[in-house]
């Protein structure tokens, strides 16, 4: 290659190197999610008939406030995220971006979000992007090194995406609403105690809290799955039964054998905690959620 040709392919790779550290900053797989369950609740909210612009407007929004709450958690947690074999080559703690460029993307990411979302939106799924931002920023990541109640905090967080996209449609919140914030709430934590076990010796490390650092048997982390697991199985059921006329079959079958599936391997990880367990736990959570709400929002047709 010529050194022309490497004058120009450098600064070319140096660029992209950047954006991706700028990417890595928004968690991108947990902002894909958020958008699932912001279009998932659209669908539900109007059975399969949303208004297609409003909902792109509502996933756009959404995106660009997700990513400000994930960079502003990897700001706050970069001295502890330099600790964790898991985090230590994330842009802040390896160095690739600094403390005030990560700070100006939160609040560019934050401020364009919330204005995006008022002006092509409507003010009630602002409002629910901004707490949805406070509780996990403000609330959620600082109790990390207090109180394993911030797994708790936590799935409020990530359960309120439900609402945006709800409020989007300007369909008023009624039980499907309801039981779908609380599925959302309550699959966080088979999902969360799995992955707090796997990384239970880098969260104490860190000095994270975690239900599995404070007590490391792991019993009260299985016990509070299988809870959670137990719950989601009836609640999965509530957005169908509640609207009459629609009864889908295959859907309330589909989300029974899914829930009943989780609920065995929750309970397996109870009785004996340990890292095989956990990672089946993990991979069917990771089954579940998409499964559930992809079928919810295919209930007309089915």
């Amino acid at each position: 290659m010529s050194t022309s040709s490497l004058t120009v392919v450098q600064p070319r790779a140096a660029l992209l190197s950047r954006v991706c550290d700028y990417a890595e900053l928004t968690k991108p797989r947990i902002a894909v999610l958020e958008l699932v369950v912001v279009l998932a609740a659209g669908f539900v909210a109007t059975w399969g008939q949303p208004n297609p612009a409003h909902m792109l407007h509502a996933m756009l929004g959404t995106l660009l406030v997700a990513a400000s709450a994930s960079a502003a958690n990897q700001w706050l947690e970069r001295s502890g995220d330099a600790r964790m074999a898991r985090t230590a080559s994330r842009p802040l703690p390896a160095g690739r971006l600094t403390s005030g460029e990560a700070f100006a993307f939160v609040a560019v990411t934050l401020v364009g979000g919330v204005l995006y979302l008022a002006c092509f939106v409507n003010l009630a799924s602002t409002g629910w992007s901004l707490l949805t931002w406070a509780i996990y920023v403000l609330v959620y990541t600082p109790l990390k090194t207090l109180s394993p109640i911030n797994t708790a905090v936590g799935a409020v967080a990530g359960a309120l995406p439900v609402l945006i996209g709800w409020s989007a449609t300007g369909t008023p919140l009624d039980a499907r609403a309801v039981a779908l914030t609380l599925l959302l709430f309550l699959w966080q934590f088979p999902h969360f105690m799995a992955i707090a076990w796997l990384y239970r010796t880098d969260y104490g490390r860190a000095g994270y809290q975690m239900l599995t650092v404070v007590e490391p048997t792991g019993r009260r982390a299985g016990w509070q799955a299988v809870l959670a697991a137990l719950a989601l199985v009836p609640v999965s059921l509530v957005p169908v039964l509640a609207t009459p006329g629609l009864g889908s079959v295959l859907y309330l079958a589909g989300a029974v054998l899914l829930g009943a599936g989780q609920l065995v391997l929750a309970a397996l990880f109870w009785r004996q905690a340990d890292d095989w367990r956990a990672r089946l736990l993990l991979r069917a959570s990771l089954v579940y959620l998409p499964t559930v709400l992809v079928m919810l929002m295919f209930v007309p047709w089915l």
